[in-house]
């Protein structure tokens, strides 16, 4: 899209895509849900497909999952990837297991775009987002097969849609509404760094020299505590000390996330590197960055922003950000 044109904020809605066997190891510490950076790739993805001629620019994206099924064996406490026998060597020997995680995924997307002044009109901005649909189907969302929705299960299919965003404020705000009530049964993942930090002070207030790192582990698992608990015999009048089990409380559905990449090296000219996907491009060795997330319920938001996650790079740091703020932060102290 050239500079020139007249362009307007829209959104872009893909809804119910049913997606199979996407990958489930989103980072080195953690899996289940695909990072979200495979959902900031997919825009970029999309961008080069759909070509500068198309009339459209992709900024940010919002993540909606109606359904998760990861592809695992559960015995007890433990969970073991579903993995594929690869065919023999040529030698006749038996090739290694590659652990990779997969999971199907039912999902929405709503991207926050913006559109040249010819695409205003209704009839275009449908067709634009059917098209986008069809090119979307013949893609991978996050290493996984776009397929169609089973027979039978939606007497109307959702369509993609694509809508103009208003200037009035109470006027979007009602539009944000309808579509929250579109992305029910499901959950959307939003941001919550506000969580880290008060993790950490509380932490700090117990353990010395601890770190986000600390704090971030701390909120990744289940905390189960023994309190002491002191009773008094009604009869025989004498104090009884006993032990009980107890499970920190949490602030929601939180859940550990990688949220971008930071640079471990310095960026390599193009075929200077080994065994690189792309000769042709410059090369840097990378870490994630990790943060916490929350899967909340849609009509919990108030506004689009609070949806949304867009990508933000700067010199050896590739991060997303999410603008939404909990109404009334809850404390996440251990049960003492």
């Amino acid at each position: 899209m050239t500079t020139e044109q007249t362009r307007n904020k829209a959104l872009l809605v893909l809804p119910r895509l049913r997606v199979q066997n996407a990958n489930a190891i989103s980072s080195p510490m953690t899996w289940g849900f695909p990072a979200i950076t495979a959902f900031t790739g997919l825009m970029t993805a999309l961008t080069r497909l759909l070509g500068p001629d198309a009339g459209i620019a992709f900024y940010s994206v919002g993540i909606v999952c109606h359904s998760f099924e990861p592809q695992v064996t559960q015995g007890g406490y433990t969970r073991s990837f579903h993995l594929t026998r690869n065919p023999v060597l040529q030698d006749g020997s038996t090739a290694a297991i590659v652990e990779e995680g997969r999971a199907h995924l039912d999902i929405t997307l709503v991207f926050e775009v913006e559109l040249a002044a010819a695409l205003l009109s209704e009839a275009e901005r449908a067709q634009l987002a059917a098209h986008i649909g069809d090119v979307l189907a013949g893609m991978r969302i996050a290493g996984g097969s776009v397929v169609p929705p089973l027979p039978g299960k939606f007497r109307n299919p959702p369509r993609p849609s694509l809508k103009l965003v208003s200037d009035d404020p109470e006027e979007r705000r009602k539009e944000f509404r309808k579509l929250s009530r579109r992305l029910l049964p499901g959950f959307a993942l939003v941001s919550r760094d506000d969580l880290l930090q008060t993790r950490l002070a509380e932490l700090q207030k117990t353990t010395l020299g601890a770190t986000l790192l600390d704090a971030w582990l701390d909120l990744s698992r289940l905390n189960h505590r023994a309190v002491r608990q002191k009773t008094v015999d009604e009869k025989t009048g004498d104090t009884i000390e006993t032990v009980e089990w107890v499970t920190d409380s949490r602030p929601g559905w939180i859940v550990p996330m990688p949220v971008g990449f930071a640079a471990l090296s310095e960026l390599h000219d193009p075929g200077t590197v080994a065994g690189a996907r792309d000769p042709n491009l410059p090369f840097q060795f990378v870490e994630s960055v990790y943060s916490m997330g929350q899967w909340i319920n849609p009509l919990r938001l108030t506004d689009i922003s609070d949806l949304l996650w867009e990508p933000f790079h700067d010199s050896g740091l590739y991060r997303c950000f999410n603008a939404y703020q909990a109404p009334s932060p809850l404390p996440v102290s251990p049960t003492t």
